[in-house]
């Protein structure tokens, strides 16, 4: 019974229509999802799982599988879809765990640390495919997300039962390995982390994330090495930029599960560097991450821990973008009055930027054109839970105007300018101006044909689709939506279709 995942069924269980109906909108086969779950379970050491066909109908019908099956399932939906997908939206039930076995309730101490962000990246390295990657079991939210995360600004480790003996074993470990690594080549790791990073802004997630994911492979490598402690912490500072930016990547391209993933490991990182501020970047791309998903709500709480982590050594630059973070969360919460506090606040954080505060490689992104675009967003996404309301959209507009013509002369940012032309062409919509929202997402489909971004690619067919709803007669709404279809075709839509 064991090889096969069943669980316990009975005479009378019914079928499960909440896995029918995740099922059927993946537009997977029996077989495929079969081969996905096996592929899990053999990534998870699970070798005794054997899931055909069969089995995935007597599912179906309403037989519930055994451990590890459940968690497996939600992964391969969640990635998928894009959002939190639980055990229980599946209509499964899953035994209770221990913290230290969750996906992100990890044990804070460094040689832990270190061999997570290790073998997760060489999971993420071994597995070519989209539908099961890296060893995260589902995407957290609410409390299994939060509780854990506050647990960044306890001084000291604070793992779980046993945290010690392995770190003491892995450190004794350390002390046999000598290091090699010279000045320079620690300085080259450095300046290779900002390299990525300006390739992302100009590419996408999508063109260089396994470059990033190996790289950061190789730092778990040499922090294994004994080194003298200022080493050891501007290697876990070069370990927490990798991941974050792998995160940053993976959820550019869609992979949600395997991006907070990522996220949860830079900010471990981040904390044995000792470096609060980049803790609290790690903490925004988070944020974004949960109001993407529709979870305004943890993505405030994430933002407030960023922001009361690091009040007392952010530069202005970075005060600045959590509070335009903040804004965006507060307004995906329907929360006016909060929002524009937070948008005059990341302005008047803004103005106090100086050249000679010494900003970090990580927060150089977050220029005049950067805030303009986040607040803009802010205001255009109140709009939107205000029922389009015209009022919030005038305010949007004049700070998206100024990012796009910002980001229009740099050609460093090609996903932002793209993202912002997307915005302005929004915020025409809900100024029914529909020829000159069309004309802008035309200048954003040439770049996305340019930048493997598939935020860029669903935010654009998203809006088209929205023109065509409420101005489906406008000639140029007719035009582009056809030059879409030809020249952005949805590939995901295609494979599912031709399943």
């Amino acid at each position: 019974m064991g090889g096969n995942g069943s669980g316990s069924g009975s005479a009378d269980k019914r079928p499960n229509e909440r896995l029918g109906s995740w099922f059927l909108r993946s537009g997977w086969s029996k077989g495929e999802l079969a081969r996905q779950v096996n592929r899990g379970a053999r990534q998870l050491g699970a070798h005794h799982i054997s899931t055909d066909t069969s089995r995935v109908r007597r599912w179906l019908d309403g037989e519930q599988p055994r451990e590890p099956i459940p968690k497996i399932l939600s992964e391969l939906f969640s990635e998928l879809f894009g959002c939190v997908v639980g055990i229980e939206d599946l209509g499964l039930r899953t035994a209770h765990q221990s913290p230290s076995v969750s996906g992100v309730d990890l044990p804070w101490a460094g040689p832990q640390t270190v061999s997570l962000i290790s073998e997760f990246s060489r999971s993420d390295l071994m597995l070519a495919r989209r539908g099961f990657l890296g060893t995260s079991l589902a995407l957290a939210a609410g409390p299994a997300l939060i509780e854990p995360m506050q647990r960044w600004l306890v001084p000291g480790p604070v793992g779980h039962e046993g945290a010690r003996a392995v770190a003491a074993e892995a450190t004794a470990d350390r002390s046999r390995r000598a290091s090699r690594l010279s000045q320079p080549e620690l300085e080259l790791l450095e300046s290779t982390t900002m390299m990525f990073r300006q390739w992302d802004a100009q590419c996408g997630g999508g063109l260089r994330r396994k470059a990033v994911v190996g790289q950061l492979h190789e730092v778990t490598d040499l922090l294994q090495e004994s080194h003298p402690q200022e080493t050891s912490r501007r290697l876990f500072k070069v370990a927490a930029e990798l991941a974050e930016l792998a995160g940053w990547m993976s959820y550019d391209i869609g992979l949600q599960p395997t991006a907070q993933k990522y996220f949860v490991l830079a900010l471990h990182a981040a904390k044995e560097a000792g470096d609060r501020p980049l803790g609290s970047y790690v903490l925004s791309s988070m944020s974004r991450q949960m109001i993407h998903l529709g979870r305004p709500d943890d993505a405030l709480e994430l933002i407030h821990l960023a922001q009361y982590g690091s009040r007392e050594q952010a530069t202005s630059r970075t005060t600045a973008m959590l509070y335009a973070m903040e804004a965006r969360a507060y307004a995906n919460a329907g929360q006016p009055a909060k929002c524009k506090r937070a948008v005059n606040m990341a302005e008047d954080a803004f103005e106090d930027c100086t050249p000679d505060e010494g900003d970090p490689d990580w927060i150089r992104f977050f220029s005049e054109a950067e805030l303009n675009a986040e607040n803009a967003h802010s205001f255009r996404d109140l709009a939107y839970v205000a029922g389009r309301s015209p009022t919030y959209a005038h305010l949007a507009f004049p700070r998206m105007e100024r990012a796009v013509e910002l980001f229009g002369k740099d050609d460093e940012h090609q996903r932002s300018y793209a993202l912002n032309l997307i915005g302005m062409s929004t915020v025409h919509l809900m100024r029914r101006e529909p020829e000159q929202s069309a004309e802008l997402a035309g200048r954003a489909l040439k770049i996305a044909k340019r930048v493997r971004s598939e935020r860029v690619n669903n935010r654009l067919r998203k809006t088209v689709d929205v023109a065509v709803r409420d101005f489906g007669e406008v000639a140029e709404v007719v035009d582009l939506t056809e030059k879409l279809a030809v020249e952005l075709p949805d590939v995901t839509e295609a494979a599912a279709q031709a399943i």
